[in-house]
């Protein structure tokens, strides 16, 4: 019987600094740490960590999260609402996990993931040969 290897530990990184292209009073919480927030209240799927990082660069399409983990690809989303979507993050975070490269299939992807993907990022693997121009 084949093992079949345990998941690495999946990160959810969350932009703190996101205003969703707003100016926002500097003494006010940004949309960012407000999604921060609600994830942070919330029980997490197993193998996940929450990461607060300060950009991610993606400053005008609303608030904009990461996920990676050991040898997968790595997606990068926008759009994302910091009151109507903690429970899909959560949820996609979970399916993404389950993964062994970070491929989740089409149809399993929430709708949000499908539409709002900023980036996917191939996984750094250490021995695989790069291909001369």
């Amino acid at each position: 019987m084949r093992e079949v290897a345990m998941p690495s530990e999946t990160e959810l990184l969350v932009c703190v600094k996101c205003r969703r292209g707003q100016d926002i009073p500097a003494d006010d919480r940004r949309p960012g740490q407000a999604l921060y927030d609600a994830l942070a209240d919330r029980p997490l799927p197993e193998g996940l960590r929450l990461t607060a990082v300060e950009c991610l660069q993606n400053c005008d399409a609303g608030c904009t999260v990461a996920l990676r983990g050991g040898d997968r690809w790595t997606y990068v989303f926008g759009n994302v609402d910091e009151a109507s979507h903690p429970d899909m993050l959560l949820d996609g975070a979970a399916r993404y996990h389950a993964t062994g490269d970070g491929l989740i299939p089409w149809r399993e992807r929430p709708e949000h993931f499908k539409r709002n993907c900023v980036a996917r990022i191939p996984p750094l693997t250490p021995n695989t040969p790069v291909e001369a121009d």
